[in-house]
């Protein structure tokens, strides 16, 4: 499955996780159980940081992220939304959490689209809402609907490097704007969720 750049805009309130995927009827879907979703999410980190990972996922029939594992690492990993068709796991550095969970309550709250961004921003900016002053890592795979496989605990699927640098501008970093497969770029330069794009060629 091959992952386009456009495909790739993820300001990751994490809620949903997939990305220009067919979703299907929220009542019509189970999770999985907590133990494969762990496995799946946790795939996206390097191996030093799974064990120590908090995990979100789903529970039963309820279309609503729950914590399925609580972790001390630095790392919250998200699992992949199963009433998407297409697999989609990350995880991200604990120093992005406000962030992260304000976006999710947000479209819980019925906000949707760029209104969710431009209500962070506001909030970034207005000293409401911190976000962390250094480099801060997010680790992401992207596959199609059995990208996952549950009995040897692997995924084929494609991996999405970020690294949220706010603020961060091309005059700052030396890095173009522009979307370049295999060579680090900056998305959304100049905004509270300025971060720095690595897909490794495949």
């Amino acid at each position: 499955m091959r992952i386009r750049f456009w495909q790739l805009v993820l300001p990751l309130s994490l809620a949903p996780l997939g990305v220009g995927a067919q979703a299907t009827p929220a009542a019509a879907v189970v999770a999985p159980p907590a133990a494969q979703q762990i496995t799946a999410a946790v795939l996206a980190l390097p191996p030093e940081f799974r064990a120590s990972a908090k995990v979100l996922g789903y529970s039963g029939s309820a279309h609503q992220l729950v914590t399925l594992r609580e972790g001390k690492g630095p790392f919250t990993c998200i699992g992949s939304d199963p009433a998407q068709q297409e697999f989609h796991v990350a995880c991200y550095h604990q120093s992005m959490e406000p962030f992260m969970a304000r976006g999710r309550a947000l479209r819980a709250s019925g906000v949707k689209g760029d209104a969710v961004d431009t209500a962070r921003f506001a909030e970034v900016r207005a000293g409401k809402l911190m976000m962390p002053n250094h480099p801060a890592a997010m680790y992401q795979l992207f596959g199609g609907p059995d990208a996952f496989d549950a009995t040897s605990g692997t995924a084929k699927a494609k991996a999405l490097y970020v690294v949220y640098m706010p603020g961060a501008t091309t005059a700052s970093t030396g890095l173009s704007a522009k979307p370049a497969e295999g060579t680090p770029w900056i998305m959304f330069p100049g905004t509270p969720k300025a971060h720095i794009m690595l897909q490794p060629k495949m």
